[in-house]
C-alpha cells in the first residue's frame, strides 16, 4: 500500500464519483476508498457496486459501512474512531479482507494496530476543510512518532497539496491522499500524477 490513496467526495467532485475514479485507477492508483458520508444505503449501495466494477485492479475499500463492503464483496473497509471498531469489523469480514483506521495520535496508533488493523489512516497532518470533524492539525511530527513504534503502512491525509507533500513523504508516509487537491480541480488524472511523481522523488 504505497503512493497515492483515493478516496472519492461526491461534494467537491467536478466530474462524479464514476469519472473521478475511472481515472484514478487508470493512473495506476493502487487503493480506492469509496466514502459517502450522506447518501442512503440503497443509492451508496448501487454506486458501490459500480466502482467495485471500475476496481478490479484496484484494492476497494468502503468508508465506515461493514454491511456495504460485505454486500457488494468489496476488499475491505476502512473505520474511523466513532465507527465500529475494528476487533468486530474483523469478526464479520474474516481474516482475508482489509481493515484500515483513522488514528489522530500515537495511542489510537498502537490500539488500532493491536485491534487487527492493516494498515493507518494518520489525520489530520495540515488544516483541512474537506472533514468538519477531522480535529486538529498534527503536523509530520505524528507521522515520524507512529512510524518509530508501528510497522505497518501508514497514509497521511488532511490538508495535503503538492506543496508540502514531500515532507509528507520524507516523514514516513507509506502513502498519502489529497481530497480537495485531486477531484476539485478540473484534470483528476492529471493532479494525481503529480503525486506520484513526488513519490519517486522522495519515497
Amino acid at each position: 500500500m504505497q503512493g497515492y490513496y483515493f478516496i472519492t467526495d461526491s461534494k467537491l467532485s467536478r466530474a462524479g464519483n464514476i469519472s473521478d475514479v475511472s481515472q484514478a485507477v487508470a493512473c495506476g492508483v493502487e487503493v480506492v476508498q469509496y466514502r459517502s458520508k450522506n447518501a442512503e444505503t440503497r443509492e451508496m449501495y448501487e454506486e458501490a457496486l459500480k466502482l467495485r466494477e471500475i476496481c478490479r485492479d484496484a484494492v476497494f475499500l468502503i468508508n465506515d459501512r461493514v454491511d456495504i463492503a460485505l454486500a457488494i464483496d468489496a476488499d475491505g473497509v476502512h473505520l474511523g474512531q466513532s465507527d465500529m471498531p475494528c476487533r468486530a469489523a474483523r469478526r464479520l469480514l474474516g481474516t482475508e479482507k482489509i481493515i484500515g483506521a483513522t488514528v489522530h495520535n500515537l495511542q489510537e496508533a498502537l490500539e488500532a494496530k493491536e485491534d487487527g488493523a492493516d494498515y493507518l489512516g494518520v489525520s489530520p497532518i495540515y488544516q483541512t476543510t474537506t472533514k468538519h470533524d477531522a480535529g486538529k492539525p498534527a503536523g509530520i511530527a505524528l507521522i515520524e512518532e507512529v512510524r518509530r513504534k508501528v510497522d505497518i503502512p501508514l497514509i497521511a491525509i488532511g490538508g495535503i497539496n503538492h506543496s508540502n507533500a514531500g515532507e509528507v513523504i520524507k516523514a514516513g508516509a507509506d502513502g498519502l491522499c489529497a481530497i480537495s487537491s485531486v477531484v476539485a480541480r478540473e484534470n483528476v488524472a492529471l493532479e494525481i500524477k503529480k503525486f506520484q511523481e513526488l513519490f519517486e522523488k522522495f519515497g
